[in-house]
């Protein structure tokens, strides 16, 4: 099965959120918390799919986005809606709690 969370970079970000609901996962590959949410993110993309897309951003390698956002500590999930910050969620969160986040706010 083919993975739903796509992986973006500081190069295409802003191409990436600009239209649509995109739910980006700030990320590190050192993080525990951050790996645990790897799966579940992966059902919520498949469960919001059509109503808002799921992608991943890695901090280490995108430092000045990450510093823009004022990403302090990962996991750190930040809801874009047509390119603009509509809320955001910090640390590790259960399915149901992150799919009503997108479809709430």
């Amino acid at each position: 099965m083919a993975e739903k969370v796509k992986y973006i970079t500081e190069a295409n970000f802003q191409q990436e959120i600009s239209q649509g609901n995109v739910l980006v996962d700030f990320s590190a590959e050192w993080c525990g918390p951050c790996k645990a949410l790897g799966p579940v993110l992966e059902k919520v993309a498949t469960s919001v799919a059509g109503t808002a897309t799921v992608v991943k951003l890695d901090i280490d390698e995108a430092q000045q986005t990450a510093a823009t956002f004022q990403v302090t500590s990962v996991p750190t999930m930040i809801l874009f809606k047509n390119g603009k910050e509509s809320g955001r969620l910090v640390g590790l969160r259960d399915q149901n709690a992150i799919e009503k986040f997108i479809l709430t706010t």
